[in-house]
Protein backbone atom coordinates (compact mmCIF):
# COMPACT_ATOMS: atom_id res chain seq x y z
CA UNK A 1 0.00 0.00 0.00
CA UNK A 2 2.66 2.51 0.87
CA UNK A 3 4.52 1.85 -2.65
CA UNK A 4 1.67 2.41 -3.94
CA UNK A 5 1.12 5.65 -2.66
CA UNK A 6 4.73 6.61 -3.18
CA UNK A 7 4.37 5.53 -6.76
CA UNK A 8 1.07 7.65 -7.11
CA UNK A 9 3.17 11.16 -5.83
CA UNK A 10 5.83 10.45 -8.14
CA UNK A 11 3.30 10.44 -11.14
CA UNK A 12 1.20 13.67 -9.64
CA UNK A 13 4.38 14.90 -9.08
CA UNK A 14 5.95 14.33 -12.98
CA UNK A 15 2.12 15.43 -14.34
CA UNK A 16 2.74 18.46 -12.43
CA UNK A 17 6.00 19.07 -14.36
CA UNK A 18 4.26 18.02 -17.51
CA UNK A 19 1.84 20.69 -17.05
CA UNK A 20 4.41 23.33 -15.64
CA UNK A 21 6.32 23.26 -18.73
CA UNK A 22 3.10 23.69 -21.05
CA UNK A 23 2.36 26.69 -19.19
CA UNK A 24 5.55 28.37 -19.10
CA UNK A 25 5.96 27.66 -22.95
CA UNK A 26 3.05 26.44 -24.50
CA UNK A 27 1.91 24.07 -27.21
CA UNK A 28 5.16 21.50 -27.03
CA UNK A 29 5.97 18.20 -28.52
CA UNK A 30 7.10 14.67 -26.59
CA UNK A 31 10.71 15.60 -26.96
CA UNK A 32 10.42 19.45 -25.72
CA UNK A 33 8.89 17.84 -23.47
CA UNK A 34 11.15 15.74 -22.10
CA UNK A 35 14.20 18.21 -22.52
CA UNK A 36 12.34 20.85 -20.25
CA UNK A 37 10.97 18.57 -17.53
CA UNK A 38 14.30 16.11 -17.72
CA UNK A 39 12.10 13.06 -17.63
CA UNK A 40 12.53 10.36 -19.37
CA UNK A 41 10.74 10.02 -23.15
CA UNK A 42 8.70 6.93 -21.35
CA UNK A 43 7.61 8.95 -19.20
CA UNK A 44 6.47 11.60 -20.64
CA UNK A 45 4.62 9.08 -23.08
CA UNK A 46 2.58 7.93 -20.06
CA UNK A 47 2.07 11.09 -18.12
CA UNK A 48 0.79 12.39 -21.66
CA UNK A 49 -1.10 9.55 -22.50
CA UNK A 50 -2.77 9.61 -18.84
CA UNK A 51 -3.39 13.76 -19.34
CA UNK A 52 -5.00 13.07 -22.17
CA UNK A 53 -7.32 10.28 -21.41
CA UNK A 54 -8.35 12.37 -18.28
CA UNK A 55 -9.39 15.29 -20.92
CA UNK A 56 -6.45 17.96 -19.41
CA UNK A 57 -4.37 18.06 -22.00
CA UNK A 58 -4.47 17.47 -26.48
CA UNK A 59 -2.24 16.93 -28.90
CA UNK A 60 -2.90 18.69 -32.05
CA UNK A 61 -0.57 18.18 -35.36
CA UNK A 62 1.47 20.73 -36.37
CA UNK A 63 2.66 21.13 -40.48
CA UNK A 64 6.33 22.40 -40.77
CA UNK A 65 6.56 25.17 -42.19
CA UNK A 66 8.12 24.43 -45.75
CA UNK A 67 5.05 21.92 -46.12
CA UNK A 68 7.12 18.44 -46.47
CA UNK A 69 7.83 16.27 -44.04
CA UNK A 70 5.80 14.48 -41.33
CA UNK A 71 3.62 17.14 -39.16
CA UNK A 72 4.70 17.50 -35.66
CA UNK A 73 2.35 16.50 -33.01
CA UNK A 74 2.40 18.80 -30.07
CA UNK A 75 0.28 19.13 -26.71
CA UNK A 76 -1.47 21.64 -25.35
CA UNK A 77 -3.82 22.24 -22.13
CA UNK A 78 -7.72 21.59 -23.07
CA UNK A 79 -9.19 25.10 -22.90
CA UNK A 80 -12.41 23.77 -21.26
CA UNK A 81 -10.57 21.52 -18.82
CA UNK A 82 -11.79 24.62 -16.40
CA UNK A 83 -11.83 28.72 -16.37
CA UNK A 84 -10.81 31.24 -14.01
CA UNK A 85 -12.08 34.07 -12.75
CA UNK A 86 -9.49 37.39 -11.69
CA UNK A 87 -10.95 40.25 -9.64
CA UNK A 88 -8.65 43.02 -9.41
CA UNK A 89 -9.91 45.56 -6.22
CA UNK A 90 -8.18 48.84 -6.97
CA UNK A 91 -8.85 52.37 -5.21
CA UNK A 92 -10.96 53.69 -8.00
CA UNK A 93 -12.36 50.49 -9.65
CA UNK A 94 -13.02 46.37 -9.62
CA UNK A 95 -11.62 44.86 -13.31
CA UNK A 96 -13.27 41.09 -13.80
CA UNK A 97 -11.72 38.94 -16.21
CA UNK A 98 -12.75 35.17 -17.14
CA UNK A 99 -10.11 33.26 -18.25
CA UNK A 100 -9.79 29.96 -19.83
CA UNK A 101 -7.56 26.77 -18.72
CA UNK A 102 -4.88 27.43 -21.51
CA UNK A 103 -4.53 31.32 -20.01
CA UNK A 104 -6.70 32.73 -22.79
CA UNK A 105 -8.46 35.78 -21.39
CA UNK A 106 -12.09 35.21 -22.99
CA UNK A 107 -13.86 38.36 -21.28
CA UNK A 108 -13.21 41.75 -19.45
CA UNK A 109 -14.80 44.18 -17.77
CA UNK A 110 -14.30 47.06 -15.24
CA UNK A 111 -17.04 48.80 -12.79
CA UNK A 112 -15.77 52.28 -11.48
CA UNK A 113 -15.77 52.05 -7.71
CA UNK A 114 -18.51 55.31 -6.26
CA UNK A 115 -15.91 57.12 -3.87
CA UNK A 116 -18.94 58.41 -2.44
CA UNK A 117 -20.49 55.14 -1.30
CA UNK A 118 -18.47 53.37 1.18
CA UNK A 119 -19.27 50.36 3.53
CA UNK A 120 -18.10 46.34 2.58
CA UNK A 121 -21.70 45.00 2.43
CA UNK A 122 -23.14 47.29 -0.47
CA UNK A 123 -19.19 46.27 -2.15
CA UNK A 124 -20.04 42.34 -1.43
CA UNK A 125 -23.41 42.95 -2.98
CA UNK A 126 -21.39 44.35 -6.03
CA UNK A 127 -18.70 41.38 -6.25
CA UNK A 128 -21.93 38.59 -6.16
CA UNK A 129 -23.26 40.61 -9.18
CA UNK A 130 -20.29 40.88 -10.99
CA UNK A 131 -19.29 37.55 -11.00
CA UNK A 132 -23.02 35.97 -11.55
CA UNK A 133 -22.60 38.61 -14.64
CA UNK A 134 -18.92 37.61 -15.87
CA UNK A 135 -20.14 33.74 -15.96
CA UNK A 136 -23.64 34.57 -17.58
CA UNK A 137 -22.41 36.39 -20.36
CA UNK A 138 -20.17 33.08 -21.56
CA UNK A 139 -23.14 31.15 -20.93
CA UNK A 140 -20.54 29.63 -18.35
CA UNK A 141 -21.99 26.76 -15.64
CA UNK A 142 -20.35 28.29 -12.43
CA UNK A 143 -19.02 24.59 -11.36
CA UNK A 144 -16.72 24.99 -14.85
CA UNK A 145 -15.20 27.76 -12.87
CA UNK A 146 -12.25 26.09 -11.17
CA UNK A 147 -10.75 29.53 -9.07
CA UNK A 148 -11.60 32.64 -8.19
CA UNK A 149 -8.33 34.98 -7.78
CA UNK A 150 -8.89 38.20 -6.19
CA UNK A 151 -6.25 40.88 -5.30
CA UNK A 152 -6.03 44.26 -3.61
CA UNK A 153 -3.52 46.49 -1.96
CA UNK A 154 -3.48 45.95 1.96
CA UNK A 155 -2.86 43.14 4.16
CA UNK A 156 -3.80 39.76 3.48
CA UNK A 157 -4.05 36.71 5.67
CA UNK A 158 -1.01 34.33 5.09
CA UNK A 159 -3.72 30.75 4.83
CA UNK A 160 -7.14 32.15 4.00
CA UNK A 161 -8.69 34.83 1.12
CA UNK A 162 -9.48 36.92 4.11
CA UNK A 163 -8.43 41.01 3.67
CA UNK A 164 -7.51 42.33 7.16
CA UNK A 165 -6.81 45.78 6.39
CA UNK A 166 -7.08 48.10 3.13
CA UNK A 167 -6.67 51.44 2.14
CA UNK A 168 -10.34 51.47 0.67
CA UNK A 169 -12.19 49.52 3.68
CA UNK A 170 -9.86 50.14 6.53
CA UNK A 171 -10.14 47.55 9.42
CA UNK A 172 -13.72 46.52 8.31
CA UNK A 173 -12.21 42.66 7.18
CA UNK A 174 -13.15 41.03 4.45
CA UNK A 175 -13.94 36.91 4.54
CA UNK A 176 -14.23 36.10 0.74
CA UNK A 177 -14.37 32.14 0.93
CA UNK A 178 -17.18 33.41 3.52
CA UNK A 179 -19.50 35.53 1.48
CA UNK A 180 -18.93 33.12 -2.13
CA UNK A 181 -19.20 29.96 -0.68
CA UNK A 182 -23.18 30.05 -1.06
CA UNK A 183 -22.79 30.75 -4.62
CA UNK A 184 -19.64 28.96 -6.29
CA UNK A 185 -18.10 25.64 -5.31
CA UNK A 186 -14.76 26.98 -7.20
CA UNK A 187 -12.07 27.94 -4.69
CA UNK A 188 -11.24 31.26 -3.51
CA UNK A 189 -8.46 32.73 -3.33
CA UNK A 190 -6.78 36.19 -2.41
CA UNK A 191 -3.75 38.17 -2.83
CA UNK A 192 -1.58 41.28 -1.99
CA UNK A 193 -1.32 43.03 -5.10
CA UNK A 194 2.47 43.91 -5.13
CA UNK A 195 3.22 40.89 -4.29
CA UNK A 196 1.74 39.25 -7.43
CA UNK A 197 3.64 41.99 -9.25
CA UNK A 198 6.64 41.06 -8.04
CA UNK A 199 5.96 37.27 -8.98
CA UNK A 200 5.51 38.27 -12.26
CA UNK A 201 8.47 40.38 -12.52
CA UNK A 202 10.66 37.43 -11.02
CA UNK A 203 9.47 34.89 -13.89
CA UNK A 204 9.77 37.22 -16.48
CA UNK A 205 13.60 37.93 -14.81
CA UNK A 206 13.82 34.07 -14.61
CA UNK A 207 13.63 33.67 -18.39
CA UNK A 208 15.42 36.85 -19.45
CA UNK A 209 18.44 35.48 -17.40
CA UNK A 210 17.85 32.14 -17.64
CA UNK A 211 17.69 31.26 -14.11
CA UNK A 212 20.60 33.78 -12.90
CA UNK A 213 18.86 36.85 -11.49
CA UNK A 214 18.86 36.39 -7.44
CA UNK A 215 16.80 39.32 -6.04
CA UNK A 216 14.26 41.91 -6.61
CA UNK A 217 12.04 44.53 -5.30
CA UNK A 218 9.00 45.89 -7.16
CA UNK A 219 7.85 49.54 -5.73
CA UNK A 220 4.49 50.26 -6.46
CA UNK A 221 3.53 54.04 -5.91
CA UNK A 222 -0.14 55.82 -6.65
CA UNK A 223 -2.73 56.28 -3.71
CA UNK A 224 -0.97 53.36 -1.24
CA UNK A 225 2.32 52.53 -1.84
CA UNK A 226 3.19 48.76 -2.01
CA UNK A 227 6.53 46.62 -1.82
CA UNK A 228 6.87 43.27 -3.23
CA UNK A 229 10.26 41.37 -2.83
CA UNK A 230 11.16 38.22 -5.44
CA UNK A 231 14.19 36.21 -4.14
CA UNK A 232 15.15 32.94 -6.07
CA UNK A 233 16.87 30.17 -3.85
CA UNK A 234 19.25 27.78 -3.99
CA UNK A 235 16.41 25.20 -5.46
CA UNK A 236 15.81 27.88 -8.11
CA UNK A 237 12.45 28.24 -6.05
CA UNK A 238 10.71 31.53 -6.11
CA UNK A 239 10.57 33.33 -2.62
CA UNK A 240 7.37 36.38 -2.90
CA UNK A 241 6.88 38.33 0.26
CA UNK A 242 4.94 41.66 0.51
CA UNK A 243 6.54 43.84 3.48
CA UNK A 244 4.34 46.74 4.94
CA UNK A 245 6.23 48.94 3.00
CA UNK A 246 3.97 51.98 2.88
CA UNK A 247 3.49 51.50 6.59
CA UNK A 248 6.64 51.84 7.80
CA UNK A 249 7.78 54.72 10.37
CA UNK A 250 9.78 57.07 8.01
CA UNK A 251 9.11 60.03 10.59
CA UNK A 252 8.28 59.21 14.44
CA UNK A 253 4.66 61.26 15.18
CA UNK A 254 4.80 62.98 11.61
CA UNK A 255 1.65 63.29 9.33
CA UNK A 256 -1.44 61.56 9.67
CA UNK A 257 -1.61 58.40 7.35
CA UNK A 258 -4.46 56.70 6.02
CA UNK A 259 -4.15 53.35 8.70
CA UNK A 260 -4.47 56.05 11.70
CA UNK A 261 -1.01 55.56 12.35
CA UNK A 262 1.35 58.93 12.06
CA UNK A 263 4.73 59.12 10.37
CA UNK A 264 4.55 56.45 7.82
CA UNK A 265 6.04 56.35 4.42
CA UNK A 266 2.75 56.54 3.04
CA UNK A 267 1.96 59.79 4.81
CA UNK A 268 4.10 61.64 2.66
CA UNK A 269 4.70 59.68 -0.78
CA UNK A 270 1.07 59.16 -1.22
CA UNK A 271 -1.30 60.76 -3.84
CA UNK A 272 -2.84 62.38 -0.61
CA UNK A 273 0.56 62.74 0.94
CA UNK A 274 1.24 64.75 -2.05
CA UNK A 275 -1.89 66.86 -2.35
CA UNK A 276 -1.26 67.81 1.38
CA UNK A 277 2.27 69.08 0.97
CA UNK A 278 1.08 70.52 -1.99
CA UNK A 279 -1.08 72.75 -0.44
CA UNK A 280 0.23 72.97 2.86
CA UNK A 281 -2.52 71.86 4.66
CA UNK A 282 -1.67 70.65 8.43
CA UNK A 283 -0.18 67.10 8.76
CA UNK A 284 -2.75 65.67 11.13
CA UNK A 285 -5.57 66.27 8.53
CA UNK A 286 -7.28 63.30 7.80
CA UNK A 287 -6.07 62.11 4.29
CA UNK A 288 -8.83 61.91 1.59
CA UNK A 289 -9.04 57.84 0.65
CA UNK A 290 -9.06 59.02 -3.43
CA UNK A 291 -6.98 61.68 -5.06
CA UNK A 292 -8.36 62.24 -8.71
CA UNK A 293 -4.65 61.83 -10.87
CA UNK A 294 -6.47 64.97 -12.68
CA UNK A 295 -4.92 66.74 -9.00
CA UNK A 296 -1.86 65.53 -9.10
CA UNK A 297 -1.04 66.65 -12.51
CA UNK A 298 -1.94 70.08 -12.00
CA UNK A 299 0.80 69.94 -8.88
CA UNK A 300 3.21 68.08 -11.25
CA UNK A 301 2.91 70.78 -13.92
CA UNK A 302 3.55 73.58 -11.67
CA UNK A 303 6.57 71.84 -9.64
CA UNK A 304 7.82 71.11 -13.77
CA UNK A 305 7.82 75.02 -14.11
CA UNK A 306 9.60 75.51 -10.82
CA UNK A 307 6.90 76.18 -8.50
CA UNK A 308 8.96 75.82 -5.35
CA UNK A 309 5.85 74.51 -2.93
CA UNK A 310 5.10 72.09 -5.75
CA UNK A 311 8.79 70.68 -6.04
CA UNK A 312 9.05 70.36 -2.31
CA UNK A 313 5.88 67.73 -2.36
CA UNK A 314 7.25 65.75 -4.65
CA UNK A 315 10.82 65.81 -3.42
CA UNK A 316 9.69 65.06 -0.01
CA UNK A 317 7.59 62.07 -1.39
CA UNK A 318 11.03 60.82 -3.35
CA UNK A 319 13.02 61.45 -0.17
CA UNK A 320 10.38 59.25 1.98
CA UNK A 321 10.50 56.40 -0.70
CA UNK A 322 14.54 56.31 -0.99
CA UNK A 323 15.29 56.51 2.63
CA UNK A 324 12.88 53.28 3.30
CA UNK A 325 14.27 51.60 0.17
CA UNK A 326 17.81 52.10 2.15
CA UNK A 327 16.45 50.19 4.96
CA UNK A 328 15.26 47.42 3.19
CA UNK A 329 18.55 46.93 1.16
CA UNK A 330 20.16 46.81 4.55
CA UNK A 331 17.99 44.09 5.77
CA UNK A 332 17.67 42.28 2.69
CA UNK A 333 21.06 42.69 -0.41
CA UNK A 334 21.21 44.76 -2.96
CA UNK A 335 19.12 44.34 -5.71
CA UNK A 336 17.68 46.22 -8.51
CA UNK A 337 14.07 48.03 -8.05
CA UNK A 338 11.64 47.94 -10.48
CA UNK A 339 9.27 51.22 -10.04
CA UNK A 340 5.68 51.13 -11.15
CA UNK A 341 2.29 51.89 -10.56
CA UNK A 342 0.47 55.68 -11.78
CA UNK A 343 2.91 57.49 -9.85
CA UNK A 344 5.88 56.93 -12.42
CA UNK A 345 4.38 59.63 -14.14
CA UNK A 346 6.15 61.78 -11.53
CA UNK A 347 9.46 59.58 -11.91
CA UNK A 348 11.29 62.30 -13.28
CA UNK A 349 10.36 64.49 -10.07
CA UNK A 350 10.33 61.96 -7.59
CA UNK A 351 14.12 60.43 -8.32
CA UNK A 352 16.44 63.32 -6.84
CA UNK A 353 14.52 63.00 -3.67
CA UNK A 354 14.84 58.72 -3.96
CA UNK A 355 18.37 58.54 -5.28
CA UNK A 356 19.28 60.89 -1.89
CA UNK A 357 17.41 58.93 0.17
CA UNK A 358 18.72 55.05 -1.13
CA UNK A 359 22.72 56.77 -0.43
CA UNK A 360 22.33 56.75 2.79
CA UNK A 361 22.45 53.22 2.75
CA UNK A 362 25.44 51.46 4.19
CA UNK A 363 25.24 49.17 1.18
CA UNK A 364 24.70 51.30 -1.13
CA UNK A 365 27.74 53.74 0.20
CA UNK A 366 29.67 50.44 -0.09
CA UNK A 367 28.29 48.38 -3.44
CA UNK A 368 27.07 51.57 -5.65
CA UNK A 369 23.56 52.51 -6.50
CA UNK A 370 21.02 49.79 -6.75
CA UNK A 371 19.66 49.64 -10.80
CA UNK A 372 16.34 51.43 -11.07
CA UNK A 373 13.94 50.23 -13.37
CA UNK A 374 10.57 51.93 -14.44
CA UNK A 375 8.13 49.92 -15.85
CA UNK A 376 4.80 51.85 -16.93
CA UNK A 377 2.12 49.20 -16.91
CA UNK A 378 1.34 48.16 -13.63
CA UNK A 379 -1.97 45.99 -14.91
CA UNK A 380 -0.53 43.73 -17.09
CA UNK A 381 1.69 42.78 -14.22
CA UNK A 382 -1.07 42.46 -11.62
CA UNK A 383 -2.68 40.34 -14.60
CA UNK A 384 0.35 38.03 -15.33
CA UNK A 385 0.79 37.52 -11.58
CA UNK A 386 -2.87 36.28 -10.89
CA UNK A 387 -2.22 34.03 -13.74
CA UNK A 388 1.35 32.45 -12.91
CA UNK A 389 -0.26 31.63 -9.30
CA UNK A 390 -3.82 30.66 -9.92
CA UNK A 391 -2.86 28.17 -12.92
CA UNK A 392 -0.09 26.72 -11.07
CA UNK A 393 -2.57 26.01 -7.98
CA UNK A 394 -5.09 24.51 -10.74
CA UNK A 395 -3.02 22.56 -12.40
CA UNK A 396 -2.04 20.58 -9.13
CA UNK A 397 -5.39 20.54 -8.08
CA UNK A 398 -6.39 19.25 -11.41
CA UNK A 399 -3.38 16.36 -11.25
CA UNK A 400 -4.74 15.34 -7.78
CA UNK A 401 -8.43 15.18 -9.30
CA UNK A 402 -7.09 13.39 -12.09
CA UNK A 403 -5.67 11.04 -10.38
CA UNK A 404 -8.67 10.68 -8.01
CA UNK A 405 -10.52 9.66 -11.17
CA UNK A 406 -8.43 7.33 -12.65
CA UNK A 407 -8.28 5.15 -9.42
CA UNK A 408 -11.82 4.91 -9.49
CA UNK A 409 -12.16 3.93 -12.72
CA UNK A 410 -9.11 1.36 -12.19
CA UNK A 411 -11.31 -0.01 -9.62
CA UNK A 412 -14.77 -0.12 -11.44
CA UNK A 413 -12.67 -2.28 -14.52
Amino acid sequence: MLAKSSTELVRQKNSALVLSALRRHGPLAHTELSDFTKLSSATVSVITADLERAQIIEKAEQQAASGRGRPRVLFSQRRDCGYLIVVVISSDAVQYSLVDYTGRLMDRFTEERQQSVAGVDRFVAGLRDALNRIAARSQLPRDKVLMISISSKGLVDASEPVLRWSPIFGRDEIDFAAVLRDEWSAQIILGNETLLVAAALGRQEDIRTRGNFRAMAALSLGHSIGLGIVRRDHEGNHQISAPNFGHMMHVPGGGLCRCGARGCIEAYAGFYAILRTAFDVPLDTIPAKFVPIAELDKIAVSARQGGRRNVLAFRQAGLALGTGLSRVLSLHERMPIVITGPGVRYYDLLIEGMTEGLAESHVVRMEGMPELRVIVDEPTLVFEGHLNRALSIIDNHIVRRGAAVMELRDRAS
